[in-house]
């Protein structure tokens, strides 16, 4: 059962889930830009049982309030105001919300036990973003952002929306590169997303105010990284990815080619297959319960 919460982040109340198990190890969900807590409600059949879920809408998303700022380091600070005060809990991160995670277990290393993360998107195509192809799908999030349409028809102006096609690829739409279905969410999200959200990542900016194999050389704790295709959309490049395994000591790497950014929306099998397994893993060796 899933209870309506909020959390003091910093400046900010940010709204989100929690469930009832207090005897239960923590994990803390952190979805992606532009989307909702909702967004997890795949894996939770997955979670719940096993883990107090805490998951909830990062600042200027879905519920939670708006600020100034929108820099990974600012999401990753609301993070703090998440964790359990007297536990450690496991996080688990999609696309920004795995950056989030990183730089929250580089900062709290003795507040959490494990993290998942779903294709974080590297420095290296991170510095390229504004000029790249996700580009364009940024810009048109930022364009209909908080958005007064009703979600029906916003998902009708979003299906029809021009997008480039991948390297090598014919230009697309965006209703062509998904079904209608999260079509329809992604325009749900928009609805109550601030369109400033964008501006940081658009302009490169996003990991200012962070050295990062600074933060990647303070993850101390066991971490499985979930790595999708860079052909077909993943963030990650070998690069990056490479110098993620260099600098944290306990990583276990999943590749999954032909598996794009969203790669849990597109591979339902991933929970069981890895996650359950490497999050069933933490608790050999030590307690993970208490801080």
């Amino acid at each position: 059962m899933l209870a309506t919460r909020f959390w003091q982040g910093d400046g900010v109340t940010l709204e989100g889930w929690e469930s009832g198990d207090s005897d239960a190890t923590p994990i803390v969900l952190l979805h992606g830009v532009s989307r909702r807590r909702q967004t997890f409600a795949p894996l939770l059949p997955w979670l719940v049982p096993r883990h107090a879920v805490r998951a909830y809408d990062h600042r200027g998303h879905g519920g939670s309030g708006r600020h100034a700022r929108y820099r990974v380091a600012d999401y990753a600070a609301d993070c703090l105001g998440v964790l359990p005060p007297s536990e450690k809990a496991v996080l688990y991160g999609h696309s920004l919300g795995a950056l989030v995670a990183l730089v929250t277990a580089a900062r709290a290393p003795d507040r959490v036990a494990g993290i998942v993360l779903e294709d974080p998107p590297g420095p290296s195509f991170l510095a390229t973003v504004g000029s790249g192809p996700y580009a364009a799908l940024f810009s048109l999030y930022r364009e209909h952002a908080s958005s007064a349409l009703a979600v029906a028809d916003l998902a009708r102006v979003l299906a029809a929306a021009p997008l480039p096609g991948a390297p090598g690829m014919p230009a697309t739409t965006f209703g062509a590169t998904r079904d209608p279905a999260a079509v329809r969410f992604a325009a749900s999200c928009l609805k109550c997303l601030d369109p400033a959200t964008m501006t940081p990542l658009l302009a490169g900016e996003w990991l200012d105010g962070l050295e990062w194999g600074t933060i990647l050389g303070a993850v101390s704790c066991p971490v499985l990284l979930l790595r999708a295709d860079p052909a077909r959309g993943g963030m990650l490049p070998d690069g990056d990815a490479t110098a993620m395994r260099a600098a944290i000591p306990d990583l276990t790497t999943i590749d999954l080619p032909g598996v794009g950014h969203n790669a849990v929306a597109q591979q339902p099998d991933i929970p069981p297959r890895f996650v359950i397994p490497f999050l069933e893993s933490l608790s050999i060796g030590g307690p993970i319960a208490k801080a």
